[in-house]
């Protein structure tokens, strides 16, 4: 496996201002380093974490999504991350994976955060995303999911980095930490962790805590707590492979049959 270098984007959030979400992203994307293959951005990146999914929801190729996929093309990286969208007579906080060439997988967040009503709003998942990229196999989850390792689970090796993407308040900042840890451990797999910073439209406040965690739990690269800024981090595919030789704890994981 080639070496892949991942770009973990830390930022504020305008309220509700997908136009100046997608300039602030824009501007920090044009002076990334040449040679990241992938940027991951933080949950619900032009909007914040709102629930007026009636009035920022977009459909089929709109705004947000056209963006992107003109960012991937131009500076020939992979982008990942959520937005709102609506489908099917439906909402969906929704996870996207764009590749340079304009191939786009999605991932509808399947644990919606009770405590903010999220259910109330969005439409829940029922199906996890794993792409496959640059010979890596990457699994896209959203914040809550964070909670949930069932959901996580690496059967098998399916994938070798898992990027969870959020809005995670400062206030359950020790959960945030520790579970990413736990799910690079117990998975055996790279995980990055990338979270928004700021102040958000219901006076929650953020610090960040974006990193990268290696397969042995340690962290690799991390933006500095309540600083808008970019991490970039290196992963190398055959050192996860000599671990999980050496160290095969995923032949003996328990079998399970997830019900929906």
């Amino acid at each position: 496996m080639e070496k892949l270098r991942v770009a973990l984007l830390q930022n504020d959030i305008a309220w509700e201002n997908v136009d100046a979400n997608l300039q602030a992203c824009g501007d920090i994307l044009s002076q990334l380093d040449e040679g990241v293959h992938i940027v991951v951005l933080p949950e619900m990146f032009t909007t914040g974490f709102s629930m007026s999914a009636v009035k920022y929801a977009e459909e089929g190729e709109g705004k947000t999504l056209s963006t992107i996929k003109k960012w991937a093309a131009q500076y020939d990286v992979a982008i990942a991350g959520s937005y709102i969208v609506a489908d099917g007579g439906c909402n969906y906080n929704r996870g996207f994976f764009v590749k340079p060439d304009g191939d786009v997988t999605f991932y509808d967040k399947r644990h919606l955060f009770r405590m903010g009503d999220e259910g109330q709003v969005f439409t829940a998942g029922n199906s996890r995303a794993i792409v496959e990229y640059r010979g890596w196999h990457i699994a896209l989850f959203i914040c809550y999911d964070l909670r949930f390792p069932v959901w996580s689970r690496n059967v098998a090796n399916e994938y070798d980095l898992a990027l969870y993407v959020a809005s995670w308040p400062q206030v359950r900042g020790q959960v945030w930490r520790s579970l990413l840890v736990a799910r690079a451990l117990e998975n055996a797999s790279y995980v990055c962790g990338v979270n928004r910073v700021g102040k958000d439209g219901l006076n929650l406040d953020y610090i960040g805590d974006t990193m990268a965690i290696d397969f042995k739990g340690a962290v690799v690269a991390k933006v500095p707590d309540g600083e808008q800024g970019v991490a970039i981090v290196e992963l190398d595919g055959d050192k996860l492979q000599s671990f999980r030789t050496k160290f095969p704890t995923w032949r003996d994981a328990d079998n399970f049959t997830i019900e929906y």
